[in-house]
């Protein structure tokens, strides 16, 4: 069996049930996997939580200060060095599921002279394995360790992945996947990366291999994140600004709707792609210096901070609302303003997008989230909680308006409205990338009877049993790395 010879697993049933299942620590392993570690070297161990979006979520991109919670759920990874160049993967599905595999080599991952290969060529490498593409979340951390750090790796490994994240919930399992992926890797290989260059790196792996345009907020809120706090964070674009107390009067829960959200999809991409073209335009409008540079643009912005949230609302309604089209095509964008200044996102030219519901919604966001923290701190009282709730749902309505709602998600807040503070609950809003997903629902401590009664009304019309978020554990950086070794003893 494994002995921990780094590290704690104490308080964390994930972890000691992770290990019994992949490594045999008591002695009963899963014979699925029994046989994919070598019982003569070192294994590590790496655990990253998801995280519940309270307030932020699509602005991040624009730059806005966000308040994020990371959730009880984690993903855990164990790796352990291979003396082959091959990479093997391993994910751990639901009760006696088979469980997914993939194998490569790092040779894969290096173009003919020795070096890494291009984001572009791994994203396609990737792509055409539509059946494997899961794994370059976890493939993805190597090829960007090359590109950015570096790094050499005359190895290989065997990982194995578990998670009780779920999956396109909206609480961003693949941030969770990403980080607790990294932080294996560089605890094996010995590569020094502090808790904020890991989350940033592994915003590169879902951007640049994986090929889905997130903002920071998610890698940053798993990677960062502390138990019973909310991680603040401006996005500008990774400023962490501490963690805020939960006030004693206060608790979160998320409540899962059951419509598939993914933030690759077209909508949040849609909308992403509407709010830079909106930023663009108001660079011509104030005259910002625009230089052309490939496919992006450079705005020498010295007014906002090169940051669309940074735009007052009272700025934004009375000098500039009017001038931002309600919808543009893509083409015509192109023609009068080349491009825009996001790295991640291209517009097409034979389509149409949104452009000023998505513009204006970080810029009122970012006031939201601001007014949301300093409230927070505040003294207890019915009109404090009132407002925060009015705040959530101030965003809810918003992320609807630029297309980012749902059938269900909308019934969940609806019905979070309906029982009210009478019965404890003062707010909700659909959460990170919207179009599904999870509702964020703010409360008192004492209406967890209201939320499941909310979960189990849902169920009777929806014919869903959702999924309840409620707790949060340490992020990645908390966590640290466990550290095993096969012994003989027992």
């Amino acid at each position: 069996m494994y002995q921990i010879v780094s590290g704690s697993s104490d308080g964390f049933s994930d972890v000691q049930a992770f290990l019994e299942r992949g490594t045999g620590l008591e002695g009963s392993s899963d014979a699925t996997v029994e046989a994919l570690f070598s019982k003569t070297e070192e294994i590590v161990v790496g655990r990253a939580p998801g995280r519940l979006d309270v307030m932020g979520g699509i602005a991040d991109y624009s730059g806005s200060l966000v308040l994020q919670m990371p959730t009880r759920e984690a993903t855990l990874v164990a790796l352990q060095a291979d003396p082959s160049r091959e990479l093997t993967i391993v994910s751990l599905l639901d009760g006696t599921s088979t469980p997914l595999r993939h194998q490569m080599n790092l040779d894969d991952l290096e173009d003919g002279g020795g070096g890494p290969v291009s984001y572009e060529s791994a994203r396609a490498w990737f792509d055409e394995r539509p059946d494997n593409h899961w794994a370059a979340y976890v493939a993805g951390v190597f090829l960007v360790l090359m590109r950015e750090k570096g790094c050499a790796f005359a190895h290989g490994a065997r990982i194995l992945v578990s998670s009780d994240v779920p999956e396109s919930k909206g609480v961003s399992s693949s941030a969770a996947l990403e980080v607790a992926s990294m932080q294996a890797v560089a605890a094996a290989f010995e590569i020094e990366i502090d808790a904020r260059e890991l989350a940033i790196l592994c915003q590169k792996v879902e951007n640049l291999v994986v090929g889905a345009p997130c903002g920071i907020m998610d890698q940053i809120s798993s990677s960062c994140g502390e138990p019973g706090r909310l991680l603040a964070l401006l996005c500008q674009p990774a400023d962490l600004l501490g963690q805020v107390e939960i006030p004693e009067d206060i608790a979160f829960w998320g409540i899962d709707s059951g419509i598939r959200h993914s933030v690759s999809g077209s909508d949040y991409g849609s909308v992403r792609i509407g709010a830079f073209m909106g930023y663009r335009i108001l660079a011509d409008l104030t005259g910002f210096a625009v230089e052309t540079r490939g496919e992006t643009v450079h705005i020498d912005d010295t007014r906002w901070s090169g940051y669309l949230a940074n735009v007052r609302p009272a700025e934004f309604e009375q000098h500039f609302a009017e001038h931002i089209p309600l919808e543009m095509s893509g083409a015509e964008f192109l023609a009068r303003y080349s491009g825009t200044s996001d790295e991640i996102t291209r517009v097409d030219p034979d389509r149409s997008y949104a452009v000023r519901l998505p513009t204006r919604h970080p810029i009122y966001e970012h006031e939201r989230v601001r007014t949301f923290a300093e409230l927070l701190a505040e003294k207890p009282s019915p009109r404090r909680r009132e407002i925060l709730g009015e705040l959530m749902y101030q965003t809810h309505a918003s992320y609807s308006a630029c297309g980012l709602g749902s059938g269900g998600t909308d019934r969940l807040v609806e019905l979070v409205r309906e029982r009210g503070a009478a019965e404890g609950l003062y707010g909700a809003k659909i959460t990170g990338g919207g179009s599904g997903g999870t509702v964020a629902v703010i409360g008192q401590r004492g209406a967890k009877g209201t939320v499941h009664s909310i979960a189990k009304s849902y169920a009777e019309e929806s014919g869903h049993q959702p999924v309840i978020f409620s707790g949060s554990s340490m992020g990645a950086a908390g966590f640290g790395h466990l550290r095993l070794v096969f012994t003989d003893s027992g």
